[in-house]
């Protein structure tokens, strides 16, 4: 019975994942052979028997889609910094309410000393000043550049992290390479998978792709490509309150 309740309520959760902020998966791209949509019946499956999960519902309850192309980015740090509850900025429409949006993300002084969001807007975010932007509110960041790392590592590494509440993973890898249209992309891992060896990306850019779980070997790869804009490679990012 248990399991069959599990089954149900997953099904509910995936269903408002698609639907929620006006996401439509049905009009998003197609996916290639070696990505499972998490908008399917294996996809749902993968997620139930992952023993790696912590991450997704605090997550699938911040789950937003980008605001623009640029701001893949920006939309994963809101996500999480929800996720870990760190004091928000006020929002006029929702006053008394605190919350991080994208629109007021840029509200602290020290954010806009890493970047503007008007520069954002322009050419997106790298790893290192992904890292940056975090650590402006405060949390405890850790970079790692793909190229400075291993394949191993990062599954050990990433997988540990997922299996623990309070912090997250931020992966910034080159969409091509998992078999995904064009360039550079941000987006948080929610989940991994130990009997297929793979990872649940919940996409940002929610217009034109669904939430995919993509082989770590995938990833990887994807990670492990050079960002042209600071001549380093990507990878990925461990976010967590401070001590």
């Amino acid at each position: 019975m248990l399991r069959k309740i599990s089954k149900t309520f997953f099904k509910a959760l995936t269903i408002g994942l698609c639907i929620s902020s006006g996401s439509v998966l049905s009009q998003t791209l197609p996916l290639s052979s070696n990505l499972v949509g998490f908008n399917t019946p294996e996809g749902e499956k993968l997620l139930f028997e992952s023993k790696s999960n912590e991450d997704f519902f605090p997550l699938s309850m911040q789950f937003t889609t980008q605001n623009n192309q640029a701001y893949c980015g920006v939309a994963t740090m809101v996500m999480v910094l929800n996720g870990l509850q760190i004091p928000a900025p006020e929002v006029p429409q929702y006053k008394p309410y605190r919350i991080f949006t994208q629109e007021n993300f840029f509200s602290n002084n020290n954010t806009k000393k890493v970047l503007t969001p008007e520069v954002v807007s322009r050419q997106g975010i790298s790893l290192d000043q992904l890292g940056q932007l975090l650590a402006s509110y405060g949390v405890k960041v850790n970079v790692y550049h793909a190229a400075d790392t291993s394949l191993e590592q990062f599954r050990k590494q990433a997988a540990a992290n997922l299996k623990q509440p309070q912090n997250f993973v931020l992966v910034n890898y080159l969409r091509k390479e998992i078999g995904q249209d064009k360039g550079g992309h941000i987006s948080p891992l929610a989940a991994y998978n130990e009997q297929t060896d793979r990872f649940l990306i919940l996409d940002v850019s929610r217009y034109k792709y669904p939430p995919v779980w993509v082989k770590t070997a995938d990833l990887w790869k994807a990670m492990l490509t050079n960002d042209s804009s600071v001549n380093k490679s990507r990878g990925f990012v461990f976010v967590s309150k401070s001590l």
